[in-house]
């Protein structure tokens, strides 16, 4: 197959190209053209389950050779296709679903092919981040994608702190059995009237999406009105200006945190921390939207 051509310097491309090929997500159909042709004349294809990859080339009529690499691939395995490339064949690389290197296995081969100078191609397709920016209709045009959070501990903690600060809509994957407990943890970090959606199962035959507050959706997850089966992307919408609206003590709590809050930022401002430094821990620490820890005004 021919390579992409030379090298961004001009200097002749040495080896083989490396294809990194998106691949449907759940329905057979939702593959492009241009990856049906690379994997059909690619002399060889990386797959993360062959046998997963076998049923897509078995539906295109594609018969190119297929081995394994994947998250628990040892170092050899690396080396071997990394030789492959060296000697002047192309590769083609796949993931059982949706595009290497995100939240997939690959981003060590491609890495290190690019760091030897090699050529490599992205054949773009199916994306569930894509489908679930575009489906749940709260991401807007600033969204940032967190992938897998960690299980527990102080890793955990401190990206769902993040999550709650952000003013950006949140795109996260998860397993699920544990579903539930990270839409618990979102609303307790984020507060339960912050809108999210649960999209499962995309662009198969049972995709679905409920949207929601935050506390709706745990809500829902715990009545088994989100089955806990498929696969799952959620969206947290990102996070709104704090409430001046409200009455009662809650109105209250919510004004004190954000005097608090920018009560700290000066703080470390005179302790010589730069301003958005400073507004970024305080942000991250306590919840409240960056932009607010700028304001100058009072609460009204």
């Amino acid at each position: 197959m021919a390579t992409a051509g030379e090298a961004a310097t001009g200097d002749a491309v040495i080896g083989g190209t490396l294809y990194v090929v998106a691949t449907p997500i759940g329905n057979l159909a939702d593959i492009s053209h241009r990856a049906v042709e690379t994997l059909g004349a690619v002399p060889l294809i990386a797959a993360e389950d062959t046998r997963h990859t076998h049923r897509l080339l078995a539906r295109y009529a594609i018969e190119t050779r297929t081995t394994s690499f994947h998250a628990r691939s040892g170092p050899g395995r690396l080396a071997a296709l990394l030789h492959h490339l060296r000697d002047g064949q192309d590769l083609a690389l796949v993931t059982d679903a949706g595009t290497p290197a995100i939240s997939d296995p690959g981003a060590d081969l491609v890495a290190a092919w690019a760091l030897e100078g090699g050529v490599v191609v992205p054949i773009p397709g199916a994306s569930a981040v894509l489908a679930a920016v575009v489906g749940s209709g709260l991401a807007g045009p600033r969204w940032g994608f967190e992938g897998f959070l960690p299980r527990s501990g102080r890793d955990r903690r401190d990206r769902i702190a993040r999550i709650a600060a952000d003013e950006r809509a949140t795109i996260v994957y998860e397993a699920p059995a544990r579903v539930a407990a990270t839409l618990r943890d979102l609303a307790a970090a984020c507060g339960s009237e912050r809108q999210g959606a649960v999209c499962r199962e995309l662009t198969k035959i049972h995709e679905s999406f409920v949207r929601g507050t935050l506390g709706q959706l745990v809500a829902a997850a715990a009545s088994g009105e989100i089955p806990a089966r498929g696969e799952f992307v959620l969206v947290v919408a990102y996070a709104s200006e704090v409430s001046s609206s409200g009455s009662g003590a809650a109105a209250v709590d919510e004004q004190d945190a954000l005097l608090s809050a920018r009560s700290e930022v000066e703080r470390l401002v005179t302790s010589g921390v730069a301003r958005g430094d400073a507004a970024r821990q305080v942000s991250a620490a306590t919840g409240v939207p960056r932009r607010r820890l700028y304001a100058a005004e009072t609460l009204d």
